[in-house]
């Protein structure tokens, strides 16, 4: 069995109106909803749990009823595969870095030591990585493209058997 998980992150509401359209359609087979901080409002919660249930963290620009509800980071376990979740992974503190891969490698494996998933926002653009067991997952930014030539969310596949995570970018 396969496990599917909408993921996304910086939606941004109600300094962008809605959420998009296209994001129902993405997200109608996921089991569970991933969001990576930045949603400003709780009722972002609230509609994408009509969809599934949602897991979120608290990004950097919250309301305080989003700070006081929503942790910075959170882990959980799905289908054998452990998945760390925070707004910031943050590069920058990661010690003798070479590369901003191995540094953001450098800071998942510091902030997530067991996990083979981490989910970050933050930065507004998707970025997909797996590198030595660990998949670096940001979906982008559903709402606010930035320099990116579209929105996009992800999805994150995760196989039972194995809990080999795999993931994958949607533009909208």
């Amino acid at each position: 069995m396969e496990h599917i998980i909408g993921v996304l992150s910086d939606t941004h509401i109600p300094r962008f109106k809605a959420l998009p359209e296209a994001l129902w359609h993405h997200f109608a087979n996921v089991e569970l909803i991933i969001h990576a901080g930045d949603l400003s409002v709780l009722a972002v919660i609230n509609e994408l749990e009509t969809i599934a249930p949602v897991v979120a963290v608290q990004g950097n620009v919250e309301s305080d009823e989003v700070r006081r509800k929503l942790p910075l980071k959170r882990e959980l376990v799905i289908g054998g595969c452990r998945i760390g979740i925070v707004h910031i992974l943050s590069p920058d503190s990661a010690p003798r870095r070479r590369t901003e891969d191995e540094a953001r490698l450098q800071a998942a494996r510091r902030e997530f030591p067991q996990a083979r998933c981490v989910i970050f926002g933050h930065t507004h653009v998707p970025y997909l990585r797996q590198q030595d067991g660990l998949l670096l997952f940001n979906p982008g930014s559903a709402t606010d493209r930035r320099s990116q030539p579209t929105c996009t969310i992800g999805r994150l596949y995760i196989e039972d058997a194995s809990g080999d995570p795999r993931g994958e970018i949607i533009p909208l």
